[in-house]
């Protein structure tokens, strides 16, 4: 069931379930998640993606992300995501959602609905290498710098939900 995604409507409304890979080269909308963490100095916690993931491996990305299992809450979800990629648990709150669809080279679709997840959190982390290359913090005006002079180096949904989400809106100094 871990390679099966939840198919939904523009409301979040089931509508069936399918295969991982076919979604993503169909583009089909389904429920996925994204949790931002932040520290106390306000910096958002990105992670690398591992070099052997199926796709976007090696690019940065939001702190960690992933779609909920068939019968599993998003809390469920969130926290079994955050276990398995980063070896933590930490409190997260629902900071709404957004869909979105970006095509991810060389030949896939990503189309969510996307529940945003905020969370704070200053600890170690214990990172899966089959899911996290690395991590580090960045500020939010750094990160805005550095997705301008370097684009290629995050995933492509990363860069729609920092573009569309209301949550990580980064204004010129």
């Amino acid at each position: 069931m871990s390679d099966e995604l939840i198919l939904v409507d523009e409301h979040d409304a089931v509508t069936g379930h399918d295969e991982k890979l076919r979604v993503h080269q169909l583009g089909l909308l389904h429920r996925a998640f994204s949790v931002f963490l932040f520290n106390n100095a306000g910096e958002l916690l990105l992670q690398q993606r591992a070099l052997t993931k199926y796709h976007s491996g090696g690019l940065w990305a939001n702190s960690c992300c992933s779609h909920p299992r068939r019968g599993e809450t998003l809390t469920q979800a969130t926290q079994r995501r955050l276990q398995e990629e980063l070896g933590i648990t930490c409190p997260l709150h629902a900071a709404g959602h957004i869909i979105y669809r970006a095509d991810v080279p060389p030949a896939l679709i990503e189309h969510e609905y996307d529940h945003l997840f905020t969370g704070h959190y200053n600890g170690e982390f214990t990172l899966n290498p089959e899911e996290v290359a690395a991590v580090r913090w960045i500020s939010l005006t750094d990160l805005k710098k550095e997705m301008q002079d370097h684009p290629q180096q995050f995933a492509e949904w990363f860069k729609v939900i920092v573009k569309k989400s209301p949550l990580l809106q980064i204004t010129t100094s």
